[in-house]
This record gives C-alpha cells, structure tokens and sequence, in this order.
C-alpha cells in the first residue's frame, strides 16, 4: 500500500505504507476550528507507516494546552495531519489531503454531542459517539 497526499500548494508532500488502523469523522469544536469544516474527515495509521517526503520546513505545528497536534502548511494553511506526530504511535491523518484512495472509509462519528449548531449530523448509518469511540481514549481521539 503506497497512499500519497500533501498540501494545496504542493510545497509538503507525504506518503503511507501503512494500511489506516481506523477512521473516522470528529465534531469536537478544535477539529471543526482546524478544519474550517462541520467535521474532521480523518484516520489513523501507525508512525512507522507515515514518511514526509518533502516540505518539513514548511510544516507548522499547534499544540493546544490539553489537545493534539495539529500540522499545516505554513504557506497555504492545509490542514495535514496531526495527533501525536511526530513523536507518538500514531499520526492522525486528513482524509482530503490524500490523492489515493485510502481504502478505508470513515466508520464512525466521534463527539456527535458536540457538532456545530448549525449542523445536523447525516443519516449515514454510521455510529456516533458522544465524545471519543469507546475503543480510543480521549486524548487520542480528541481534537486530533
């Protein structure tokens, strides 16, 4: 599996060799705020199976007082990835910056309880949580 993704102006650029462990969307207001979006599309792959093949310097990374990373691009403000990159077991990954099929689609809505008020959650079937799916902690499911 080799899944390639980057930025909108093409400045940072990575590649997965590893299949996504889950994925998900996140309602939690810090994913909505990083995303400018209702939800974070996103999924999980292992930090071993993450490589950034161009672009470091570019990469900022905000940190929260209680969140997860969260890595841009410095030059045209790309939501890329996040969660405990760079140093973690996982790196949190946004689904729109892949140009490959993933091959995993989103199997869960995580924090439903707090989507927008402006939004309403879609009848996709999918479960919905609360807060974090009870399979993850919140540390590592939250404000990815």
């Amino acid at each position: 599996m080799n899944v390639r993704g980057g930025c909108l102006c093409g400045g940072v650029r990575y590649e997965l060799t590893a299949p996504f462990r889950r994925a998900n969307f996140c309602h939690c207001s810090r994913c909505r705020k990083h995303t400018g979006a209702a939800a974070s599309a996103q999924g999980r792959v292992p930090r071993e199976g993450f490589t950034l093949l161009q672009g470091a310097e570019l990469v900022e990374t905000f940190r929260p007082p209680g969140g997860m990373a969260k890595a841009f691009c410095r030059v045209c403000g790309s939501s890329l990835f996040g969660g405990t990159w760079p140093d973690g077991p996982e790196v949190s990954i946004r689904l729109g910056t892949l140009d490959d099929d993933p091959g995993i689609r989103p199997q869960y809505h995580s924090f439903a309880g707090d989507v927008a008020p402006w939004d309403r959650l879609p009848d996709d079937g999918l479960p919905r949580y609360d807060g974090p799916a009870p399979s993850t902690s919140a540390a590592s499911e939250s404000a990815t």
